[in-house]
Parts: structure tokens; sequence; C-alpha cells
């Protein structure tokens, strides 16, 4: 069963206290005549505007994993795809990705576009579907105020604590937030971080996320080893990745120096596609030779297509184990 706490959010500070004011004014515009007919609309936006800040934790895995000392870890970041305001077909999506994770026996899910609606949560479905243990923030939408909302979340077949979470993009764009969602794991193969993230689509903005990212993930895991996933919306030509790949290990490229990356494809009506990027990626954080990647490749679900995205999945193991 999860839990929900509320957590410190960074990065929406100094607009988000002024937030009372705002509401203060908006609560005498709607008392006057002729403005409460607006009164429920008002109570949607005001709830949408919300920030981020209470997450949904399950510490423990539902079904425990034995311990068999540490023989590597296989993660699986992946875009959800929430499809709203359809939905469509999204539990046969989602059964089709939890099929492929069990295929390869993945460990760690780095999960972007996670949906809730009023009768429905992805986050809870595939913590019982999978026996995993898990953290999930909100990022956009409401589900008390619209009965819909969308986040991120971090899971995992191991013990996890001490979730974070970082806005990244600015703190007065409260109807399309970009957040970071960051959790501790008890591996057998020693103690790492794993973050899930989602940028921006605006070069600019996209690019400012991604120095934000790569400066709060270096202040909040200092010397243990991250693991950093999802949806950057940045294609690897980009400058902003040129520079995350100096900073950190690009596992795909590490094996896959000269192959195909392409993870999103936009397509013409008539199926050809006119636009192939790679936008979704599992970049490692980590002293030099402690972890050796072991196979890094995407993946699509056969059948049924879980996303508009690619899976990006990552087999690694230490050099040498901690206790």
């Amino acid at each position: 069963m999860s839990v929900t706490q509320e957590i410190h959010i960074e990065g929406v500070g100094g607009v988000e206290r002024r937030r009372p004011g705002i509401y203060r004014v908006l609560r005498k515009l709607l008392s006057l005549p002729g403005f409460r007919i607006l009164c429920p609309l008002a109570r949607r936006v005001a709830s949408v505007m919300e920030a981020p800040g209470k997450v949904s934790v399950q510490v423990e895995p539902v079904r425990t994993t034995p311990e068999t000392g540490c023989k590597g870890l296989t993660v699986i970041s992946a875009n959800l795809w929430h499809d709203w305001p359809k939905h469509r077909r999204t539990m046969e999506r989602l059964e089709a990705f939890a099929q492929l994770v069990e295929e390869h026996k993945a460990d760690v899910l780095l999960l972007q576009e996670v949906a809730r609606t009023k009768t429905f949560w992805a986050d809870q479905w595939l913590a019982q579907r999978l026996g995993m243990a898990y953290v999930y923030s909100r990022a956009n939408g409401h589900l008390d105020g619209i009965g819909f909302e969308e986040g991120l979340a971090v899971f995992s077949r191991y013990p996890l604590n001490k979730p974070v979470l970082r806005q990244l993009s600015p703190a007065e764009n409260r109807f399309s937030r970009r957040l970071a969602l960051g959790t501790q794991i008890a591996s057998p193969c020693g103690e790492l971080l794993a973050f899930s993230v989602h940028l921006g689509l605006t070069g600019k903005q996209n690019s400012e996320q991604v120095s934000t990212l790569n400066d709060w993930v270096g202040d909040v895991s200092k010397g243990m080893p991250a693991l950093v996933g999802g949806d950057f919306n940045a294609g690897e030509r980009s400058q902003q990745i040129k520079k995350l790949q100096q900073n950190w290990l690009d596992t795909f490229r590490q094996l896959n120096p000269f192959t195909d990356g392409t993870t999103h494809e936009l397509r013409w009506p008539w199926g050809k596609p006119f636009r192939r990027e790679r936008l979704d990626y599992i970049f490692l954080k980590a002293r030099e030779n402690y972890w050796k990647v072991l196979e890094a490749r995407h993946l699509e679900t056969p059948g049924e297509r879980h996303s508009d995205h690619r899976v990006v999945l990552l087999r690694l193991a230490p050099v040498r184990v901690t206790n």
C-alpha cells in the first residue's frame, strides 16, 4: 500500500510564495455579483496551478526479490504516453509494457507521463502488476480538480527511500511543468540514486532545464552513483545533450557509437515518418570505471505499442561490489 507524503520541491520558491495574494484577489473578484457563476471553473484552474510537492511512496516491493548477491541491474526508461483526453487503449498498452518489463527482468523503471484518472491510477496498477516498490509525483493536471493528472515515477524491485523532487521549468509557468523525480534504491549492488526526467519542448528552456538538472543531480548524489533517464525532448545533436555526454556517460552510445538511436517519430497521416529523433536517454553518473555497461538498446512492445516513444533498456554491473 502506498502512502502520500509532502516533500519540499526545489525551484519554485519566489513565485509560489506570492500565491496567497493572488488567491485573495481572485476570491474577492469571484464574490462580486455576476462573477459567482465562474467559481467552479476558477476552482478547476486553481487546482491545475497548484504546485507539485506531494509524492506517493511505496517503499517496499509488493513481491520481495530473493537476495542472491549482485548480478547486475537492468534498467528501463519509458514514456508511457498518457494520451489525454482520449486515453485510448490504456489498459492494453500498460499490459504490453508490463509484459516487456517481465520479459527483460527489469529491476528499475524510470517512467514519464504516468497517468491518473478518477477511476484508474497507472502507478498503483503497475506496482501491483509487477510487484515493485515505487515513488510517484504529479507534474501536470490535477486529479481532484479536473479528474486527470500525469507525472513521473521510479519503480524498483528493491526497497527505496528518500525521494527528492525538483522543478526544472520556470516557476511562473504553472500549466506545463517539467520535473525531475529521484529516489535512493537499496540494490544488491549497493546504494544508488535513480532519477526520472521529462523536459520541455522549446530549445532555450530545454537547454536551461538540462543545465539545472546537471547541477541538481550533482548536488543530490554527491559521491553516490546515479542513473538519470527519461524523455529529454532534445536530439543528441543539440548542444545541451552534447554537454551532458561530456559530464555523464551516455550508456546507449557507449556500446552503440554508430547505431541509429531514434526513439520517437512524427508521421504523416498516411504513415510515412517526417521527423525522427533520439529523445530518450539513460545517463550514468558514477566514478570512472566503477560500473560496466553490459547492454544498451531501444525496444518496442510487440503487437500493442505501449507509447509513441521507444523503450530504453540498460543492463549494467559494478566492476567491484560494495558491501
